[in-house]
């Protein structure tokens, strides 16, 4: 099952994860602030952005990426996806019962 990481403004960061979680494409969202710098159109940028961990499904992966590509405001959204090779089984089973 993946996790998926993704950057966003903070003003976009709450209704990002609420739409993605009330769309039960994911069971949760951590939300955590940060800096980036990097650099777009040959200039370097310096900007607060929030971390956003998405807990999905393998079957819910694809329609979570085109949610985000939909909702986010950014041109090109930094969406990873992270594949677990271990995780507790408990949690894996209740976030398959918190995603469709």
């Amino acid at each position: 099952m993946p996790t998926v990481y993704l950057t966003s403004p903070p003003k976009s960061a709450k209704a990002i994860s609420e739409t993605l979680l009330e769309e039960r494409l994911v069971a949760c969202v951590n939300q955590l602030s940060s800096e980036s710098v990097y650099r777009w159109e040959g200039e370097v940028h310096r900007d607060e952005e929030v971390i956003l961990l998405a807990k999905t499904t393998e079957d819910a992966y694809d329609d979570l990426l085109a949610r985000v590509q939909e909702i986010h405001p950014h041109e090109v959204p930094c969406i990873e996806r992270f594949d677990e090779d271990h995780v507790l089984e408990s949690f894996a089973t209740w976030r398959a019962e918190n995603v469709d």
